[in-house]
């Protein structure tokens, strides 16, 4: 039985473990909650500091391969065990570019890959310096996840709300869609990518309020989408799994937004929707196994289901016997025992056979599942 390590125990990490059940794996999971949704599943389960040096080198030496479900972990101690042979995805120079908003952005530029054009800011004080660079996005190099550590500036006015850490300003760009590829590649070189999803965005809590898969695109632009999501892959020669944003312009062009170098939310909807979910396909990838058939066996949609405006506290789940009873609708819940506001509690996947259906669905779903506190 051989045995792995997750650097994470969140949702990530628990539909991670259920894909490897079928592969008979001894994991290994750390996470700095006690109450992590990890702590039920995981063969081991150990309470630490991610970004802890010592904590990170320690668990990595219990395992045979290493992986992650959040970017925020001590790259040191990976490329430590990296360099004693531990097989770490992936790798750890790919964590650290990644981790890094601004290192990210310097990779695109460097390797010439289409991407917002930015400058990089070091505190709160130099936004003065880039007034003429309005409209933009500023983003934290660091730190930043779920629409957190993202913020719009459109004129001088808002400078004094910016953020006073290293950042970066993003040109804002004439947005189409917004849609993710989901790449994987074993260590033999093998690589597939799943179909294009199309992301639509809560207007106010600056993340993905549900996905449609595949995108409402034309084939030439899906498969310009992929390819370019193929081409981030093999430019930062990673084994593992990649989820690339991108934006689709109204002019056409695709440009990369961010990438995350793990399961992502816009790859939910593969476990119901797709031959190998992303799930399986990391688990294939990182112990070099023959990808799996990333088709869709249905039109899909996923809906997130997030904590509801002004309740913090115990989680309780309002509408789950009517989400349950839409055909074609299938509930995941995170198990996490707080809610509070917009914070990922669940999914539920739907398929059907239409579009129109789907968002008929979506609309339902909407309306039927609440996350309040108790």
């Amino acid at each position: 039985m051989q045995k792995v390590g997750i650097l994470g125990g969140g949702q990530l990490g628990r539909m991670l473990i259920q894909a490897g059940i079928d592969f008979d794996l001894d994991i290994s999971v750390l996470d700095p909650d006690p109450n992590a949704p990890c702590k039920l599943f995981a063969n081991r389960f150990e309470v630490g500091k991610l970004t802890d040096f010592d904590t990170v080198y320690q668990f990595g030496q219990t395992v045979d391969v290493l992986t992650i479900e959040i970017e925020s972990v001590n790259v040191d101690a990976l490329e430590k065990l990296h360099q004693e042979g531990k097989k770490v995805f992936p790798q750890p120079q790919v964590i650290r570019t990644i981790q890094d908003k601004r290192l990210q952005k310097q990779f695109y530029q460097t390797h010439q890959i289409p991407s917002p054009e930015f400058v990089l800011i070091d505190n709160k004080g130099q936004l003065a310096d880039h007034a003429d660079f309005l409209p933009a996005f500023q983003k934290l190099g660091k730190d930043g996840y779920d629409g957190r550590g993202v913020q719009k500036l459109t004129s001088p006015n808002d400078f004094e709300h910016g953020f006073d850490k290293p950042s970066l300003l993003e040109k804002l760009v004439d947005i189409d869609k917004e849609i993710s590829v989901i790449v994987a590649r074993n260590e033999s070189g093998g690589m597939r990518t799943f179909p294009v999803v199309e992301l639509v965005f809560h207007p106010a809590h600056n993340l993905v309020d549900y996905l449609l898969a595949p995108a409402q695109i034309t084939p030439e632009q899906a498969a310009q989408a992929e390819a370019l999501a193929q081409e981030v892959m093999l430019k930062l020669d990673m084994v593992g799994l990649l989820a690339i944003e991108l934006f689709l312009t109204k002019e056409g062009k695709i440009l990369v937004n961010e990438v995350a170098p793990r399961p992502h939310n816009s790859g939910h909807h593969t476990i119901k929707a797709n031959g190998t979910s992303q799930y399986e396909q990391l688990w294939r990838a990182i112990l070099n196994l023959p990808l799996g058939d990333t088709s869709a066996q249905s039109l899909a949609a996923m809906v997130n289901v997030l904590g509801a405006s002004g309740h913090t506290g115990n989680a309780h789940y309002e509408g789950v016997n009517d989400t349950l009873g839409v055909k074609g609708a299938y509930l995941h819940l995170y198990g996490k025992k707080l809610t509070k506001p917009s914070r990922k509690m669940g999914h539920v996947t739907i398929l059907d056979q239409t579009l129109q259906g789907l968002e008929e669905k979506i609309d339902l779903i909407k309306r039927s599942i609440k996350v309040v506190s108790k």
